[in-house]
């Protein structure tokens, strides 16, 4: 065998492990007792160490020196392995073990101390997750920026100045278009129960409705909606609120986009680095695509609306002109996963700012929850009324995942510039939508961006996929025009 071929099958047993490690973290969501928190993160820091210790195994260094890809894909295998060894050859064995250990015993407490409003009982908890973070940080950073060394885990090539000046570029047009929205005439609520069991059943139709293929995932109930694995095994998780339906079906739609995602790689870069989606801010513009610019759509709600007469009966809304502006519904609200699109962005980006100044050691965790009060009260003119609609409402941080929250943006920025090429590739769209057919679209993206994986880097594949490199403005343009359109401004 040759140099490659030996790096590859060593890959292909990491790769086996890592899906492994990451059905832990599905299960301690999902289906784990409450009480199991510390033994699993005890089986989370073992695997972690096995892992680790092969990303770094010396056998590396010497396969990639001796291999010689012989075509385009051998090369990008070789790029990411290079680039996973680089980085996991910095960060001591010990500080991996202890991370993996710490973040997942800090997912239950966080749980916990959300469901009990309790902010006090996480805060020790993460002092200790961004001290951990802070270290990982200065081995990887060397005497670069340490927010950056940390994003970059999530969308290679990105730094915090490019996607600051980038959220500077944004955010006055979102103010803009947020203020002429809320000056128009309010937009009722439901006011209606919806089931939780025929949610759940709608909630799988739409699923399959958008292409997902559940004999190689499944739907499950979590706190925090996410999705899982990759390859043949691709899981979601939705949750439900008895008076608000979108919740669960627009969760579902999100997750799956990320699914599908996954399960659209390639099956010939299956365990193997090119067989996971590249970055996660182009994993956002599938999920982002999916749940706003197809799933929100006029044409698509249409559809929608009559799936629940038929399910839910009689519910209170005139009509599918009405249904659609109660889906597309803007309202300054607490929960980032629940807001309208006018408004999402502004939640990222004051998470980004705080993390960033954590990271820094700018902001001490004792005083996050004032600055987070404060710079809310102050972006959506709204107090926090208790800590689970504030700082406890997102589990990323308990999880350590700093530096994701602005791939968020970052996603929706790539679905902009999809959507707009989508549309010009697919002329009938709102037609097809209109009958509940997302087949057009759902295999625009999986020929143009999902097939690839791994492949390309993140902006060349979104680049590839529309001809030319991605910007705001068609994020910002599209946003103009619906909600321009939706309450007649």
């Amino acid at each position: 065998m040759s140099a490659y071929d030996d790096l590859m099958a060593f890959q292909r047993e990491t790769e086996a492990l890592g899906q492994i490690a990451g059905r832990l973290g599905w299960d301690q969501e999902t289906m784990m007792p409450r009480g199991a928190s510390e033994q699993r993160g005890e089986e989370m820091s073992a695997i972690e160490g096995v892992l680790h210790a092969r990303r770094t195994d010396p056998r590396i260094a010497e396969w990639l020196e001796d291999a010689r890809p012989a075509d385009p894909v051998a090369a990008a295998q070789l790029r990411l392995i290079r680039r996973s060894h680089e980085r996991a050859t910095k960060i001591p064995a010990a500080l991996a073990q202890r991370l993996a250990r710490v973040t997942s015993t800090a997912q239950g407490i966080w749980a916990e101390a959300r469901a009990a409003d309790k902010v006090a009982d996480f805060l020790p908890t993460l002092a200790e997750v961004i001290a951990l973070k802070r270290e990982e940080a200065a081995a990887l950073a060397g005497d670069g920026d340490l927010y950056d060394a940390l994003m970059d885990d999530y969308e290679p090539g990105a730094t915090a100045a490019v996607i600051g000046g980038m959220f500077d570029r944004m955010r006055p047009r979102l103010v803009r278009l947020r203020a002429a929205v809320l000056a128009a005439a309010p937009v009722p609520k439901l006011d209606h129960h919806f089931g939780e069991q025929a949610q759940l059943r709608f909630a799988r139709d739409l699923a399959t409705t958008f292409g997902y293929d559940f004999t190689r995932g499944r739907l499950d109930l979590a706190v925090h909606p996410f999705s899982s694995g990759s390859g043949n095994d691709a899981r979601i998780t939705t949750r439900v609120v008895e008076t608000d339906p979108f919740n669960c079906f627009y969760s579902t739609i999100h997750e799956v986009g990320h699914a599908c995602y996954e399960l659209g790689i390639d099956q010939d870069y299956l365990l193997t680095p090119l067989g996971n989606g590249v970055s996660m801010g182009v994993h956002e513009s599938q999920s982002r695509i999916y749940e706003n610019q197809i799933g929100r759509s006029p044409a698509f709600t249409g559809w929608m609306f009559r799936q629940m007469l038929d399910r839910f009966g009689d519910f209170g809304v005139g009509g599918p002109e009405e249904f659609a502006r109660i889906v597309n519904r803007v309202q300054p609200g607490f929960i980032r996963t629940e807001a309208d699109e006018v408004h999402y962005n502004l939640h990222v980006m004051m998470r980004f700012d705080l993390e960033r100044a954590l990271i820094r050691g700018d902001l001490a965790v004792e005083d996050l929850e004032a600055a987070w009060n404060d710079r809310f009260a102050a972006d959506f003119g709204v107090a926090v009324d208790r800590p689970s609609h504030g700082l406890l409402q997102d589990v990323h941080w308990s999880c350590g995942l700093f530096g994701y929250f602005p791939t968020y943006t970052l996603g929706n920025v790539y679905a902009g510039c999809l959507h707009l090429a989508l549309r010009e590739a697919v002329p009938g769209l709102d037609d097809q939508l209109a009958r509940g057919d997302t087949s057009a679209a759902t295999g625009w993206l999986r020929e143009n961006v999902q097939r690839h994986g791994g492949l390309y880097e993140p902006r060349e594949v979104i680049t590839l996929a529309c001809g030319e490199a991605p910007t705001e403005e068609p994020l910002l343009d599209y946003l103009d025009a619906k909600f321009g359109a939706l309450y007649g401004l």
